[in-house]
């Protein structure tokens, strides 16, 4: 299954972006899957700081690493896109 078919792999993800960047008066329900993460629209209001959590988080958590800033941008972008990065199928 393809990850952003996946709403368990969607709500871990979620769920690793609230913790890694602690904005626990988040709900993961709350946070739209077709939303960019990084934009006013998510109201999760992350930074650069938050990106290098999430970066940390995604290689403790999922085994992935991405190798610089471009990569990043590139595919943390919504849940859905994430959640396809993580798993393709």
């Amino acid at each position: 299954m393809i990850g952003s078919q996946d709403e368990a792999l969607k709500l871990r993800l979620k769920t690793m972006i609230i913790e890694e960047c602690e904005k626990d008066d988040i709900e993961p329900e709350a946070i739209a899957d077709d939303v960019e993460l990084f934009s006013d629209a998510s109201g999760l209001e992350l930074d650069s700081l938050d990106a290098l959590q999430i970066s940390m988080g995604l290689q403790t958590q999922f085994k992935i690493r991405l190798g610089d800033s471009k990569d990043f941008r590139r595919v943390v972008t919504t849940i859905n896109n994430l959640a396809d990065y993580v798993q393709p199928e």
